[in-house]
């Protein structure tokens, strides 16, 4: 009898420790997989065998899928792709970690793989089906993209205009099996064919180091280009609070924060990435003890997203466009002329005075003072 209730005790114990540690950690044991937040990218550059290879290779890119997508007919084979019957363009669809890798590194490697020039296909691949386009996930994407393209013109590396579309991503369709890491099971074919298209000797005399530090130099000069940094490279240049609001969706506590009251003339810019955000010209006093604006600066649209955390109520929170941080809220109680009060956090603004404008980066926003 000792030894039954031993042998049960054993079972018992484990699980009942288990469930005693979910409740008191709040279901942590499940918390730490749920808060991996994956992304996936997805970009068009003539065959799809010769595009999986350089992001696979990539730290921070979990996979890397050949497939199809644009197209208007339903889940498309090789073949009527390849016909051009389809509509459908080759693409690698990459899902990635975010907080490793960011999506503008993924589009200047993109940008490194294709003849962005190209009308008609690309290299020895003729027809739509294998021209390059940038298919973006949603509003950060396509913006970050539009950006990079625009860098990338005015680099001049390239004296025919950048033709490399920018779309929205809809229906994303797997290829066959035997695409799928195609250089890996066909190395020899892979390379006789990759030789044979003329794509490595379109990299090696276009995409030299040189051109490379140009364009990552267009990048970072162009104002509008801005990124997110990693999560390690974040936890170590952010405040505790900054982190918290920015990243983890958290709220400063009112009338105890560095701008609530600020009336410096300037711009607010994201504490994460340096996009331009609010303007001075349109901050107000709402006597609710958090900086308070009419609209978002000329020229920025915010992401908006649904917030049901209180029990009694909705409301509409507000993140940057390309860095996709909590910003606040915004409610429709504010002042004309837009009758909007964007609620926001200090800790996810950045403050920069007109003195400083054209030192960092901001003089398109000069005229906003004029007066």
């Amino acid at each position: 009898m000792k030894t039954v209730y031993q042998t049960t005790w054993y079972v018992i114990l484990p699980v009942y420790l288990f469930l005693l540690s979910y409740t008191f950690t709040g279901q942590k044991a499940f918390a730490m997989e749920d808060n991996v937040t994956y992304e996936k990218a997805t970009f068009a550059g003539g065959c799809f065998w010769c595009m999986e290879h350089p992001f696979e290779k990539i730290d921070g890119v979990l996979s890397v899928v050949s497939g199809y997508a644009g197209g208007h007919l339903e889940n498309p084979t090789y073949e009527t792709v390849s016909s051009g019957s389809s509509g459908h363009l080759e693409v690698v669809q990459i899902t990635y970690d975010p907080d490793t890798v960011s999506y503008d590194t993924l589009v200047k490697i993109f940008w490194q793989q294709i003849d962005p020039t190209d009308k008609g296909g690309s290299f020895v691949d003729r027809g739509e089906q294998y021209s390059s386009a940038i298919f973006y996930h949603n509003d950060r994407q396509k913006k970050a993209a539009i950006a990079s393209k625009e860098a990338l013109e005015a680099s001049g590396l390239f004296n025919d205009p950048v033709v490399t579309q920018i779309r929205p991503m809809e229906i994303f369709y797997p290829a066959e099996d035997y695409h799928q890491d195609y250089y890996k099971k066909n190395p020899l074919r892979y390379k006789y064919y990759r030789a044979g298209s003329g794509r490595d000797r379109f990299l090696e005399k276009n995409w030299d180091d040189a051109a490379k530090a140009r364009l990552k130099n267009m990048l970072e000069e162009n104002s509008d280009a801005f990124v997110k940094p990693p999560d390690a490279q974040l936890r170590k240049a952010l405040t505790e609070i900054q982190y918290h609001v920015t990243q983890e969706d958290g709220t400063e506590q009112a009338f105890s924060n560095d701008y609530w009251d600020n009336k410096e003339p300037g711009i607010y810019v994201d504490i994460v990435s340096g996009e331009p955000l609010f303007s001075s010209t349109d901050k107000f006093d709402s006597g609710t003890g958090w900086p308070s604006f009419t609209q978002p600066v000329r020229g920025v649209s915010l992401t908006e997203k649904t917030d049901k955390k209180l029990i009694f109520t909705t409301r509409t929170e507000v993140r940057s466009p390309l860095a996709d941080s909590h910003l606040g809220h915004v409610f429709t109680d504010g002042p004309p002329p837009t009758g909007l009060r964007y609620c926001i956090n200090s800790a996810a603004l950045r403050f920069v005075p007109v003195a400083e404008f054209e030192k960092q980066g901001y003089g398109k926003f000069l005229d906003l003072f004029e007066d």
